[in-house]
């Protein structure tokens, strides 16, 4: 991205080719989010090798290490799932993706961004690796506005403020209703993602690390059900 602040346009335009930036991708975030019961902290582990090799990790640290995981992988053509707590597992083919959204003639609005490297769909990593669709269908629809520059996980990031974006949340369908994402100047990945209604923070994303093009062993993408767990196909 060029040096100083962008408009929201280019800043939309640069995210959207995100991925292509890097050939692999280690990126830790952490998640706290608002509950019933308090605040609740997530910890979510992507490793991305293009095309089609993806790790998703994500544990709760209160519950401890051993046992409290779930896992998604894919190779590009099979994705398999584990539930540690559960020790339930999936194994099935990769979704298709409908024929015809890409299509050049269709409105902005209606095209679909197809990712070089599927991550599963409605997570953080989805969105913060992928942020096309999330600026085209929820971004956009809100009034957006650059707010500077800051720093996440010792990075430099452009900060983009929206506010009222649609949602399909009803408790956030609210004119205060706010969002703020932090965009990683080097590469269009989110880094960090805030959403407050009035005062209250509910929900509070940050990337503690990011290595695009990081080093992964030969091993990174090698997993074996454990003994014991039950296999749905």
């Amino acid at each position: 991205m060029p040096p100083g602040l962008p408009s929201v346009e280019l800043l939309f335009n640069f995210m959207r080719d995100a991925e292509t930036r890097f050939q692999t991708l280690l990126m830790r975030i952490e998640e706290t989010s608002a509950t019933t019961h308090g605040d609740h902290r997530t910890i979510i582990e992507t490793t991305l090798r293009h095309p089609g090799e993806a790790k998703v990790i994500t544990s709760d640290p209160e519950r401890g290490i051993a046992g409290n995981y779930e896992l998604w992988i894919s190779d590009g053509i099979t994705v398999r799932t584990y539930s540690a707590p559960n020790k339930l597992g999936t194994e099935r083919p990769v979704r298709r993706s409908v024929v015809g959204l890409d299509d050049p003639d269709l409105p902005g609005m209606s095209t679909v961004y197809r990712p070089v490297t599927p991550l599963p769909m409605e997570t953080l990593p989805d969105t913060f690796v992928h942020p096309a669709g999330y600026c085209q269908n929820v971004l956009a629809t809100g009034l957006c506005w650059i707010g500077g520059t800051t720093e996440v996980g010792g990075r430099e990031a452009v900060v983009l403020e929206c506010d009222h974006p649609r949602t399909i949340e009803v408790v956030a369908d609210r004119p205060d209703h706010h969002q703020q994402v932090c965009v990683d100047r080097e590469t269009g990945v989110i880094t960090r993602l805030v959403e407050t209604i009035g005062d209250a923070v509910t929900r509070d994303a940050a990337v503690t690390s990011l290595l695009p093009d990081a080093p992964l062993p030969p091993t990174a993408f090698e997993f074996t059900f454990p003994s014991g767990a039950a296999i749905l196909f």
